[in-house]
């Protein structure tokens, strides 16, 4: 893929509707497209946590939703703002000029850990409060609060965030479903 700077660049907003684009280090950088247990998982934890802040007023989810994130325009798989965040006037026509409160990255098949890692920290760096990586591999949830402040939730447990979204609960077996086939 050709690269070209971001002030060469079209707003990622205009770009090719069929695929995802972020803006990092001033490079266009296409997001891969997930696959079926990606977008499953994905919209498994957007209605969880949709149902949840909306049912106790405390923001919005965001999937696939861009945010400026330092220098950089970055695409979460979904992510969280804080009623008290969005303007009185509501959400931007385009990207948020902000980071999220809540950044989700759900790990694919390609991806490499450190890669992953990286985005993490970037985002802890521009301000985003929490980072959850979703592995739908191992089937682990890790919430990344600082480089040393990690917590990460095995298979079969539940998970929480008491100090971004309290009271929010949900079991793993609910974000990694796994239909049994019917004989």
């Amino acid at each position: 893929m050709a690269t070209a700077t971001a002030t060469e660049l079209k707003p990622v907003a205009e770009l090719d509707s069929e695929r995802s684009f972020e803006i990092v280090n001033g490079q266009l950088e296409e997001k891969e497209m997930p696959g079926a247990r990606h977008s499953g998982v994905c919209g498994r934890l957007t209605h969880l946590l949709r149902d949840f802040v909306v049912k106790y007023d405390l923001g919005e989810i965001y999937p696939e939703g861009s945010f400026q994130i330092g220098d950089n325009e970055r695409i979460p798989d979904v992510a969280f703002v804080s009623a008290e965040r969005i303007p009185p006037e509501g959400e931007p026509e385009t990207k948020w000029p902000m980071p999220p409160d809540l950044a989700i990255e759900i790990i694919s098949p390609n991806d490499f850990y450190e890669k992953v890692y990286a985005k993490a920290m970037e985002y802890l760096a521009a301000g985003v409060k929490q980072v959850w990586v979703v592995s739908p591999e191992n089937q682990v949830v890790t919430i990344y609060r600082s480089a040393t402040n990690i917590i990460a939730f095995p298979p079969d447990s539940e998970l929480t965030s008491e100090d971004l979204l309290p009271g929010f609960r949900c079991s793993l077996n609910e974000i990694f479903f796994r239909r049994t086939p019917v004989r």
